[in-house]
């Protein structure tokens, strides 16, 4: 039973911040470990309620109220047992996931605050490493079946270990140098210290996943030589083709690149330093890519823009403008527009902003300036309206609101078109929709039999639940599909969307 008091006696907290001074100095995680005893006041705020609609907001159906209550029990062992009986890296998603359940609690209605989800989900998860580590789950007798994973991104990776603990025999592609996907190389370490994806990874490899790394599918390995040496495929390539502005005039010029090349560059820079080899980030042409002294201007206002000026601050930036195209959210849930228990639009402080840098809203890059060298110096900008007609975006520059921003580096975190062009559709015959996505029959295969598709690269850029969500849902199709026995859990379906107001 849990404590119906609990949000009365307790107010919403969370554990304080690395001071600002200290953590841009390094790359470790921005939030200290919160400790048992504010843990468990937090779980004691959950109602348990009758309708838990924290449920409908987490695509993975993680049971929130009963692991609430075994942390307020003291009871961690159960906790770490419920977790993951949904969630195969809670300790990712405790770190990198908004929180959409949040946005569901019902202690959210009418402006209140909600259970801290989140935090209480992260320390289950690292109570479980704690408690005895992340223990393999390996399958007594294999099913003589063999699944080829292609991609390691969290999709590809929940896939592998649901298909591995069925019994087959599994194998990762991964083009990169290293297990991770995004998580890896486009995640910063001070959201994702990079030892939670190696302890993961050690779990997977003892349950009999393969991996193997450095291999472009479709190029080092073709299509028709995947399908022979395997029974099922499952594309999990994510969607990293990001969105430009080609029409924008300067776009051309050096210093503008696209926000993902940064962090892809800082962080092989981080993981190059933990191995004792410091460097300078660049690009994979030896072009450089530090924020080091420079002006730098972010454009995009998301997790991926919030990423970038975390890096910028860390490598020392002479200063930074983040633009937003859109007016300044409020701070609370507008009901009229957003009723719980759906996402709000409101304004999202990232620790990133609390370190510096000013952010700038409603305006759009009218042009990017040379130096006259080919090098950017400034982005010219324009105070401007947005408005929807007929599903189409409309912006309108305001006239004599333009003035010049400097830029040394500038940095384009707009969005991402889907997954990205690459010989292998082509072998397999698997075109992208109009998103740039790959569509699924609601058996998760795609237009090729045998082929299957989760995460990004089926539902377009999303959340690391969503996700988590879909590879569990494709391994539970592919299962089935190889005559497996029995059923394995599967939280989504093929059309399955986030709660919306209709």
């Amino acid at each position: 039973m849990p404590d119906p008091n609990g949000f009365l006696r307790y107010p919403r907290r969370m554990p304080a911040r690395r001071p600002v001074p200290v953590r841009i100095s390094d790359w470790r995680e921005v939030y200290p470990p919160a400790g048992e005893e504010l843990t468990r006041e937090q779980a004691t705020r959950c109602m348990d309620c009758g309708i838990p609609f924290c449920h409908d907001g987490c695509p993975l159906g993680n049971r929130i109220p009963d692991w609430n209550d075994l942390v307020r029990t003291g009871n961690w062992d159960a906790a770490v047992e419920s977790l993951h009986a949904t969630n195969n890296f809670p300790e990712f998603t405790g770190r990198l996931c908004p929180a959409p359940c949040e946005a569901a609690c019902v202690l959210g209605i009418g402006g209140g605050e909600p259970v801290t989800i989140k935090q209480v989900e992260v320390e289950i998860a690292n109570a479980a490493v704690a408690r005895g580590g992340l223990l393999p789950r390996p399958v007594p007798a294999p099913s003589g079946r063999s699944v080829a994973v292609v991609g390691s991104g969290p999709a590809g990776l929940a896939a592998a270990q649901q298909l591995a603990r069925a019994g087959h025999a599994v194998t990762v592609y991964e083009r990169d140098d290293a297990i991770g996907g995004l998580l890896r190389y486009g995640i910063p370490d001070f959201k994702l210290e990079k030892e939670h994806i190696d302890r993961r990874l050690a779990q997977l490899a003892a349950e009999g996943v393969r991996f193997r790394t450095g291999v472009d599918v479709g190029v080092d390995v073709t299509a028709e030589q995947l399908r022979a040496e395997h029974d099922a495929v499952l594309l999990a390539c994510g969607a990293l083709q990001g969105r430009d502005t080609p029409e924008t005039p300067g776009r051309q010029l050096r210093g503008v690149h696209q926000a993902m090349t940064h962090l892809v560059a800082a962080n092989r820079v981080v993981a190059a330093a933990a191995g004792g080899a410091p460097g300078t980030a660049v690009l994979p042409d030896g072009t450089p890519i530090d924020a080091a002294g420079k002006h730098v201007v972010i454009i995009g206002g998301g997790d991926t823009a919030a990423d970038c000026l975390g890096v910028a601050h860390r490598q020392g930036a002479a200063g930074v403008h983040q633009l937003d195209l859109y007016p300044e959210p409020p701070q609370a849930r507008d009901e009229a527009r957003d009723p719980w228990p759906t996402w709000p639009w409101v304004l999202r402080n990232y620790p990133a902003h609390e370190e510096g840098g000013d952010r700038v809203f409603a305006v759009a890059v009218q042009e990017f300036v040379d130096d006259g060298t080919g090098q950017v110096r400034a982005v010219r900008i324009a105070e401007v309206t947005v408005e929807k007609r007929d599903g189409r975006r409309i912006v309108t520059a305001l006239p004599g609101s333009e003035r010049e921003l400097p830029a040394d580096l500038v940095l384009l975190a707009i969005g991402f078109e889907g997954t990205e062009e690459q010989p292998l559709l082509d072998q397999l015959g698997v075109g992208r929709n109009a998103r740039g996505a790959i569509d699924a029959r609601p058996d998760w295969q795609t237009a090729a039999d045998g082929v299957f598709v989760a995460g990004d690269m089926h539902r377009g850029a999303s959340l690391i639940v969503w996700a988590i969500a879909e590879g569990r849902a494709a391994a539970a199709a592919i299962h089935a599909y190889l005559d497996g026995p029995g059923q394995l859990p599967a939280p989504v379906s093929v059309a399955t969307q986030p709660l919306a107001a209709r």
